[in-house]
């Protein structure tokens, strides 16, 4: 209706010669319909209106004939039959136009990337392409500029494992390069049985789904959850993945920040709420730009004791932690599973306490794709329902086939997430040595402190034009703006000579932009956990007990296992 009254008033010759006072008071009157005839559309409307009507007594026939070829002169109207189509207002052929001038959207884009800029916040992409025989080198634009990656998220150098490899070419021959479309219509095959057959296996859940990624995965799921349970209440951590947040919005549920990794404001925040109330506690287990752990056990209770739902984001974690690769839920409970293997756990674990599990397959495993694990029948309302999973075209075979090799390949193998663990106490304790500031964190990330964007930027491009060495800087949105810094991420193949190649380069750039060192923060109060008096010592999740291991230690079990497929992932006859 407001549109059309908006139409109305633009295109009504009538309307808009009277102001809104005289309408009104035109509209209390009974001479409306008086006032009606006056328009050549309105009279013809009410003599068909007349001729329908059933009078007691006989009434002259209405001629058929069209409106008049000349409106009135008593009437406001400007319209004649030229502006007629079949009868009908021809609009296309009406002067529509305004005072109005139309909006500048080309001045206000070039407004906001101005802001980019002017804040040192905008982002260049540098060209990098990674060289699988010789990781983890890059060259740049042209081949003979190579260069060392220390921030990819290739965690484990598995972009370029054999066996993966190998797998990827066979099915890739034979299966060709597409899916063929969505799961449901034209994508699903034995590799996507497979893959969500791993998957489930891995995190020792009932089922698991693929989703194109995990940002994808995040999306879809949280969104749904929001959109189909009546009254959910999400409690989300205030550090939480561009993908959870997303998921979050879509979802249309109310919705609870709590400060990082604060279970009292996070009880306080669910203590509101009857138990009855459905709620979701929305949560990561390593975050990726300061390297720290969730609590995921103490989460877990809180959840048990408010009845809430857990939604674990493992996708810095998956392939890294834990005894076959699970990720930090695994490794909470390390020997337990380090002792069982492939099979279930006997007494109660800190990962089958998680009702959801999103990973990816595009870090750690080297592949791309996203999933979820969890019960049987939540998988199978997910595949059901989430239109982010029903509507996307399904992952190409050869990449589920890749992925699902990768998985096995690190079940079977805790050397790789042993030396990715040495070759990060390596850097992050010489880096403290020289006074650089690394934020202190008990994972695998190695964040170094600058403080602003500008300076952040000029780090890298020196890092990269002077030493060959690719290390992108970490602004705003990503970390608060006064918190950007360098996020390097030592892998198995960075080993001592490649990261004494890097400290020294680090200290170089320290020195050539005069950036603040840890005695420097500490003058300054500290911040993120640099120079912060009383602070607490942060001990690596990996023990060196468990540094210690080697895949002689792994039960036999875990070496090319049989995993029946999953029924769930074809659905479930009943």
């Amino acid at each position: 209706m407001e549109a059309i009254t908006k139409l109305s008033m633009n295109v009504c010759p009538y309307i808009k010669s009277h102001s809104v006072q005289a309408l009104r008071q035109i509209s209390s009157k009974s001479s409306l319909a008086n006032e009606a005839k006056q328009c050549p559309f309105m009279k013809q409307a009410l003599k068909a209106r007349e001729s329908s009507m059933n009078y007691s007594t006989a009434t002259k026939p209405v001629n058929a004939t069209a409106i008049p070829q000349e409106v009135p002169k008593t009437s406001a109207y400007s319209f004649k039959s030229d502006n007629l189509v079949d009868g009908k207002i021809g609009i296309s052929e009406l002067d529509l136009s305004s005072n109005e001038t139309k909006f500048d959207y080309n001045g206000y884009l070039n407004n906001e990337l101005e802001k980019k800029r002017s804040d040192k916040s905008y982002r260049y992409f540098n060209n990098i392409n990674r060289l699988a025989n010789e990781f983890p080198k890059a060259h740049r634009s042209q081949e003979e500029k190579k260069v060392t990656v220390w921030c990819s998220n290739d965690y484990l150098g598995m972009g370029r494992n054999k066996e993966t490899l190998a797998e990827m070419k066979r099915t890739l021959d034979k299966y060709g390069t597409g899916a063929g479309g969505t799961r449901n219509i034209a994508g699903h095959n034995q590799h996507a049985i497979k893959l969500e057959s791993e998957l489930a296996a891995l995190h020792k859940h009932e089922a698991a789904l693929v989703f194109s990624s995990c940002f994808v995965a995040n999306d879809a799921v949280l969104s749904l959850l929001g959109q189909k349970l009546k009254d959910l209440v999400i409690f989300s951590d205030e550090l939480n993945h561009a993908s959870m947040i997303q998921g979050i919005k879509n979802s249309r549920a109310k919705k609870h920040i709590f400060k990082h990794n604060d279970l009292n404001h996070l009880e306080q925040l669910l203590a509101q709420y009857p138990k009855s109330t459905p709620k979701l506690i929305a949560f990561e287990s390593v975050y990726s730009m300061c390297g720290s752990i969730s609590p995921i056990e103490k989460i877990c209770d809180l959840a048990e004791k408010y009845g809430a739902l857990t939604f674990l984001d493992e996708v810095h974690a998956v392939g890294m932690y834990g005894p076959h690769g699970a990720g930090v839920s695994e490794h909470l409970n390390f020997n337990e599973h380090l002792k069982s293997g492939i099979n279930k756990v006997e007494t109660e674990t800190v990962m089958n306490r998680i009702d959801m599990i999103t990973g990816t397959l595009g870090k750690a495993y080297g592949t791309v794709g996203g999933y979820v694990t969890g019960k049987n029948n939540l998988i199978d309302w997910f595949r059901s329902y989430a239109p982010g999973f029903i509507f996307t075209t399904s992952l190409p075979p050869s990449i589920m086939a890749g992925s699902s090799t990768s998985i096995r390949y690190q079940r079977s193998n805790i050397m790789d997430r042993i030396s990715q663990q040495k070759n990060t106490r390596y850097v992050k304790n010489n880096l403290n040595n020289l006074g650089i500031p690394v934020i202190p964190n008990p994972s695998h990330i190695v964040p170094v402190l600058v403080g602003n964007a500008a300076d952040a930027k000029r780090a890298s491009d020196l890092l990269l034009e002077k030493h060959n060495i690719y290390v992108q800087a970490i602004n705003f949105p990503t970390v608060p703006i006064g918190e950007e810094r360098l996020r390097i991420t030592p892998t198995p193949g960075h080993g001592a000579e490649l990261s004494n190649q890097l400290i020294g380069a680090l200290d170089s750039v320290f020195n050539e932009l005069q950036l603040d060192r840890i005695n420097q923060w500490e003058s300054k109060g500290g911040l993120c956990g640099v120079g912060e008096a009383n602070a607490s010592p942060v001990e690596h999740i990996w023990t060196d007990e468990q540094l210690t291991l080697t895949n002689e230690d792994l039960n036999p079990n875990v070496i090319d296992p049989f995993i029946s497929p999953n029924p769930v992932s074809s659905g479930i006859i009943v």
